[in-house]
């Protein structure tokens, strides 16, 4: 059987790099089994639901260059977990509860306050007919809890190991609110049943979730997928990533220039325990995939770490590579000659648009040493250039002037470029030409 897994996220926010790491593991990992890869939108929480949130979260996936087979949204679904909740209902596993909020964190209050575990006492389980009647006379609607059997629930974790939690330490989970909603529980193993999911691939605060959801699938006389739950990601500082904060979303690395797969081997790389590395493709990185060579330890995100790799991916991209997107900039002289002349000094690949205009457009020359830079506009070689004429061209110029060094060499620059640093001017100075070079030299460019 081929594995399938999902990514579900809610769509209640943007996806900051922790989503996009649980994303992109369980992509690779289905991509390197030959497997499918499902989107589903966990969307039943109609109150913090937004449509722009899906097209973004679509449009964040589809940036990283992620696909799938399959896409699906909980809300089409509401009549496959009633069905459910039925069965549930019928076998006695769910059960009526009719405490309020307020009555629910007074009973927590009183078991913490007496050393006890805030576990859910199943007081509802002892209504009688007659006390339900009256409950919902006053107005109470009832919320469902599923009813937790007093089992060891185990797994074998992919990433955790052997795993065992005694379920009745737990409180019976709400898996139906007052209101008629569906929570995450009940929905999620409902879809991983009807939809074949093989693998869960997720963080580890969902390690309780699971043995609930073990329970669930066995009530619905299903068998439970594989389990792998990966330590949460944090920020540098060690703080935890949120949608409701906007931590470190997909969309602002990609405002800031960073490049979709410097953001893949980046996040595919975090807690491997494997040397950071550049990897200029999806299918690459999951050649290279293996889910057990996560740990337990803590990834932190370093946004200077992000940069530097970033920086790497450009530098080893071959022209063929980020032609492309050379193209769709806008930079329509952006020939071969023309990306090996600048990408060794390129840390975003949107700076390419600066060193287009100082070969292909007009700057404003600084005249640090006009009349050096009038001898150095008369002895220009005729056309044409090539890797050879800076040489010819300041071999001669140092004859005439007997310059050397930076005296020679940065008042050229700053003519010919307007800034300081950059490129090689050996590879800068055929692009630029004699007519461009000759105006600069003169002052006359802007």
């Amino acid at each position: 059987m081929s594995a399938v897994v999902r990514f579900a996220p809610s769509p209640t926010g943007l996806l900051h790099v922790g989503n996009a790491r649980t994303a992109l593991l369980n992509w690779l990992f289905a991509r390197a089994a030959a497997g499918r890869f499902v989107l589903r939108f966990d969307d039943t929480d109609t109150g913090r639901s937004r449509e722009e949130y899906v097209t973004a979260i679509e449009t964040d996936l589809q940036w990283m260059g992620l696909d799938w087979s399959q896409v699906f949204r909980q809300s089409a679904r509401l009549d496959r977990y009633h069905d459910a909740l039925a069965r549930l209902q019928q076998e006695g596993r769910v059960y009526p509860c009719y405490e309020t909020p307020e009555e629910l964190d007074y009973k927590r209050w009183r078991q913490i306050n007496r050393g006890q575990p805030p576990i859910y006492d199943r007081s509802a389980l002892r209504l009688t007919d007659a006390q339900r009647r009256s409950f919902e006379a006053e107005g109470r609607r009832p919320h469902w809890r599923f009813l937790l059997t007093a089992d060891v629930v185990g797994w074998d974790d992919l990433v955790r190991g052997p795993v065992q939690m005694q379920a009745d330490h737990m409180s019976d989970p709400v898996v139906v609110r007052a209101d008629g909603s569906f929570l995450y529980l009940l929905p999620s193993m409902v879809d991983d049943i009807d939809f074949g999911i093989t693998h869960v691939i997720r963080g580890e605060d969902h390690v309780p979730n699971t043995a609930i959801q073990v329970q669930i699938c066995q009530a619905l006389g299903a068998a439970a997928p594989i389990f792998a739950h990966l330590p949460l990601m944090t920020d540098i500082a060690g703080k935890g990533l949120s949608k409701r904060l906007g931590s470190l979303t997909l969309r602002s690395l990609a405002e800031s220039g960073i490049e979709p797969m410097a953001v893949n081997s980046y996040l595919a790389n975090l807690g491997s325990g494997e040397p950071l590395s550049v990897f200029t493709s999806l299918d690459e990185l999951a050649a290279n995939f293996d889910l057990r060579c996560y740990g337990r330890g803590t990834p932190k995100f370093d946004d200077a770490q992000l940069s530097g790799l970033n920086q790497r991916l450009i530098h080893e991209s071959a022209y063929a590579v980020v032609r492309p997107q050379l193209q769709a900039m806008g930079l329509v002289h952006a020939d071969a000659a023309f990306w090996e002349a600048v990408r060794p000094n390129l840390s975003r690949l949107s700076e390419a648009r600066f060193w287009h205009d100082v070969c292909f457009g007009r700057i404003e020359p600084i005249m640090a040493d006009p009349a050096f830079l009038a001898a150095a506009a008369a002895l220009l070689p005729d056309e044409p250039w090539n890797g050879e004429t800076w040489d010819v061209w300041t071999k001669a110029l140092k004859a005439a002037t007997n310059r050397k060094g930076k005296e020679l060499f940065r008042p050229l620059r700053l003519a010919l470029t307007g800034v300081e640093h950059g490129p090689e001017l050996r590879a800068l100075l055929p692009l630029i030409g004699r007519q461009a070079a000759e105006r600069r030299l003169q002052g006359q460019d802007d």
